[in-house]
C-alpha cells in the first residue's frame, strides 16, 4: 500500500505543477490581445498607405479618387 500512496502523491505533485496560474493565463491572454491589436493597426496603416498611392496614381481624376475612397473607409473600420 505504501508504494501506492507514493506513487499517488508523486502524480498529484506533478499534476498540480504543470498547472498555469490564473496569472499566467491572464497574462498570455493579456499578450495575445496586445498582438491582436498591433496586427489591426498594421494593417490599418497598409490601408492608408494604399489610400495615399491610390490618390495619387488618381492625378486629379474624380472618379479614380471615390474609388480610393473604399481604402480610407476600410481602414477607419478597424478602429
Amino acid at each position: 500500500m505504501g508504494r501506492f500512496q507514493i506513487l499517488a502523491a508523486t502524480a498529484f505533485v506533478g499534476i498540480v505543477a504543470s498547472c498555469s496560474s490564473p496569472q499566467e493565463d491572464a497574462a498570455k491572454a493579456q499578450q495575445r490581445a496586445f498582438e491582436a491589436q498591433e496586427e489591426v493597426a498594421r494593417q490599418r496603416l497598409q490601408l492608408v498607405a494604399t489610400y495615399q498611392t491610390c490618390v495619387e496614381d488618381a492625378a486629379g481624376n474624380k472618379l479614380e479618387i471615390e474609388a480610393c475612397e473604399s481604402y480610407l473607409k476600410a481602414s477607419e473600420s478597424l478602429k
